[in-house]
C-alpha cells in the first residue's frame, strides 16, 4: 500500500477535484487528504470503500502497489 498517495492524487486530478473538495465528498480533512497524498497517513478501511466507490474502481487497485489505475 505504498502507492496508495500517489494513486489518489492521480485520481482526484483526473477528476478535477481539489484536496478540499475531495476532502468534503468524502467527509474528511483536506490535511487528511494531502497527508495521505504524500505517504504521511494511510486511510482507514472505511475510507479505502468510500474513495473506491467514489471513482468506481476496485479497492484492490489503490491497495495493491502492483495493480495499475486503467
Amino acid at each position: 500500500m505504498k502507492r496508495i498517495g500517489e494513486k489518489l492524487h492521480t485520481l482526484r486530478v483526473q477528476h478535477g477535484y481539489t484536496a478540499r473538495q475531495l476532502a468534503d465528498i468524502l467527509d474528511i480533512s483536506h490535511t487528511h487528504i494531502l497527508r495521505m497524498e504524500k505517504g504521511q497517513k494511510g486511510p482507514s478501511a472505511s475510507l479505502i470503500l468510500k474513495i473506491s466507490q467514489l471513482f468506481s474502481i476496485s479497492a484492490d487497485v489503490l491497495m495493491k502497489d502492483e495493480l495499475e489505475l486503467e
